[in-house]
């Protein structure tokens, strides 16, 4: 039996801040999403290293 709409049951992964609607995607190499996969906890730490990535641009004023 599926689920109703609005349903209360269900797991809901508590985040720090809010995701955007659209993925962010790039082409990796040969065998780097399989492992990448294996890492735990990878898709919070990869967010968690973008955000590091993009701290480190220099300010335009």
């Amino acid at each position: 039996m599926p689920f109703q709409k609005g349903h209360k049951l269900g797991a809901k992964k508590l985040l720090k801040r809010p995701l955007d609607k659209e993925a962010i995607a790039f082409k990796g190499y040969v065998g780097q999403k399989e492992k990448l996969k294996a890492v735990p906890d990878w898709q919070e730490r990869l967010r968690e290293y973008v955000d590091s990535l993009i701290s480190d641009l220099p300010k335009n004023e």
